[in-house]
């Protein structure tokens, strides 16, 4: 069940967080083994396992949730200077928790996505 997740007992307040925004569909917290200097994870509040799993009726909170992370980087003063969002789909995908999130990655260059070194 969604609601279990690590990320489920985030939202009920029952292990701690560094949340950085929230209202009434969203919140947002620190990754606790960020990949970037700013690593934020933005959840909606409503139990989505994955992607896969959206509705029609859920786009506008997938609107939301975008927002909510382009809100935090003007916010935070990183958006010009730019930004990346990912979402994870499945295991295969990269998806450790079974909750919809997007990662937001900032505060030094990211690189080309899919570079190679």
């Amino acid at each position: 069940m969604q609601d279990d997740t690590i990320f489920g007992k985030i939202i009920r307040r029952e292990i701690p967080a560094d949340i950085v925004f929230e209202d009434d569909d969203v919140i947002g917290f620190r990754d606790v083994a960020p990949q970037a200097p700013v690593h934020v994870l933005f959840v909606p509040k409503t139990p989505i396992a994955t992607l896969n799993d959206l509705t029609g009726a859920q786009a506008g909170l997938m609107g939301k949730l975008v927002l909510a992370a382009t809100h935090y980087a003007r916010r935070e003063g990183f958006a010009a200077d730019g930004y990346r969002i990912v979402m994870n789909c499945n295991r295969d995908g990269g998806q450790t928790v079974f909750q919809l999130h997007l990662h937001l990655l900032a505060g030094a260059p990211l690189g080309h996505f899919g570079a190679r070194g």
